[in-house]
């Protein structure tokens, strides 16, 4: 980690070095507004003195940080002093908190409220993600960037996957390619494709970098897999989700015995969206993928059969199966799902949850797939090019943080090398799974992930399409009038597209 605190340590060395800086010009896509109020938060850090060795290190990797786009050069020590962080919730300021080396905050119970690294001013501008708020506010910064005061320029934001290709568009040009701040490909060779292939413009370049890798399975209630596939074993609940012909035979298994396969046919939805073989919009003409239409053709057989329903994700009715003894036989997601939502892992107060009593395991399920994640991108425009990359790096590449971070905050990390080492320490498993480490299995899922079907409709047109088809599932319309109100709504969302 020492190596990690070469921008702190670059800071005192940077007199006779320059750092071209990011060009302040084209942010112009659909975006808006400069001026990042210092809503956010942030933490700050203590510089220590480095020896003599540490310091030639530091100068090196500071002379290493190469050129930083077109424009003006200037030194590391000329940067701006206020860097500025836009992000939808608490998660990234939590992580910079916890696991980048010199960050201050200066609130220690909330990484939000800001900090210093160095005596760079660190603000996180925080904006919640419901009804687009969190896009529309980025929009508005963006587009104001070029003419924005430097302490008022963004310089860092997060993206998810839905609406990445938005803000890494070559043409909208609001995210900086890596290698214009010189992180190569080298840099990023141990993180899963699939992470970089969403973050990828259509020149091939990187715009974008991921801590996470959040390859996702089937998550099974132990209990009901002993009462009716006979062992909680997750070989043998494998077997038996294997394809979506299996699945759907365990579902009236579990049905016969007084249980729902699912709690919700959403549950599946990112599984099958995840393994389309065409984008959602192929030249400017909406299209129904086969294994979009095949989602809608199960869950409505399982929906007639009483063997799930269609109620709404994060509802009341959807977690009620987290609770013991449970009458749902499994939920899809990632690791994240596990620890963060389903309730009291076994070292915690007893909340009543499945998850307290270690009552979950975990495979691959029916087909590999994805379920959120978090991507960091430098603002064209930002004055501070240099600090913007070694968070980059320090928080998406570097073993050590990438290992405390799954250790501390149970994430699946985007480190093929840190996973591989979890996956065969024994001492990793999961409480919550009843001590099984899902490690070697999440990596693997993690390899087979395709994004190279993504487009920048994705969240619109997945949002539309099981908002309409619910009507179909609960008998108040056909298949076909369901189908017609989706593509009213994708029409009303994206009116430059044909049916």
């Amino acid at each position: 980690m020492k190596k990690r605190m070469r921008y702190l340590m670059s800071l005192a060395l940077v007199t006779a070095m320059v750092v071209p800086m990011a060009a302040c010009g084209g942010s112009s896509s659909g975006s808006a507004s400069s001026g990042t109020s210092a809503s956010g938060s942030s933490a700050a850090a203590s510089s220590s003195a480095a020896s003599s060795e540490s310091a030639s290190e530091a100068a090196s990797s500071a002379s290493s940080a190469a050129a930083v786009s077109s424009g003006s050069a200037a030194a590391a020590g000329d940067e701006g002093k206020v860097l500025n962080i836009e992000v939808w919730n608490n998660e990234f300021p939590n992580r910079l908190a916890d696991h980048y080396p010199g960050f201050e905050a200066a609130d220690p119970d909330d990484a939000t409220k800001g900090g210093k690294i160095g005596d760079v001013t660190v603000n996180f501008i925080v904006t919640d993600n419901q009804d687009n708020k969190y896009q529309t506010k980025l929009d508005e910064d963006l587009s104001a960037q070029a003419d924005a005061s430097d302490d008022s320029k963004v310089d860092l934001f997060l993206i998810e996957a839905d609406y990445a290709l938005k803000y890494v568009d070559a043409d909208a040009d609001v995210a900086m390619p890596l290698k214009d701040l010189g992180i190569t490909d080298d840099d990023l060779s141990k993180q899963f494709q699939y992470t970089k292939d969403i973050v990828t413009d259509a020149n091939g370049d990187i715009r974008g970098s991921s801590w996470q890798a959040c390859s996702a399975g089937l998550i099974y209630n132990r209990a009901i897999a002993k009462e009716v596939l006979g062992s909680d074993d997750p070989d043998t609940v494998q077997q038996a989700v294997s394809d979506w012909d299996k699945f759907n035979e365990t579902a009236k298994k579990m049905k016969d015995a007084g249980y729902k396969i699912t709690a919700t046919v959403n549950d599946t939805y990112r599984v099958y969206s995840n393994n389309v073989s065409g984008q959602w919009v192929q030249d400017g003409k909406v299209v129904v993928d086969d294994n979009i239409k095949k989602w809608a053709d199960d869950s409505k057989a399982l929906v007639d059969a009483g063997e799930t329903t269609t109620n709404d994700m994060w509802s009341d009715e959807w977690s009620a199966g987290f609770q013991a003894p449970g009458d749902v036989f499994c939920y899809f997601g990632p690791a994240w799902l596990i620890n963060f939502s389903m309730g009291n892992a076994p070292d915690k107060d007893d909340d009543g949850s499945i998850a307290h009593a270690g009552g979950w395991g975990m495979v691959n399920g029916p087909q590999s797939y994805y379920w959120g994640g978090s991507w960091i991108c430098a603002a064209q425009g930002t004055d501070n090019p240099t600090l913007a990359k070694d968070i980059i790096l320090t928080m998406t590449t570097d073993d050590d943080v990438m290992k405390d971070i799954a250790v501390k905050d149970s994430d699946c990390v985007n480190n093929k090398t840190v996973l591989d080492a979890l996956a065969a320490d024994d001492s990793f498993g999961n409480a919550i799974l009843g001590g099984q480490n899902p490690y070697k299995m999440l990596s693997e899922g993690a390899e087979k992930i395709d994004m190279s079907k993504v487009s920048p409709y994705d969240q619109g047109c997945n949002e539309e399409y099981q908002q309409s088809m619910k009507n179909y599932f609960d008998g108040n319309a056909s298949y076909d009038e369901a189908l017609d109100q989706f593509k009213q709504g994708v029409a009303e969302k994206y009116p430059e597209l044909s049916e």
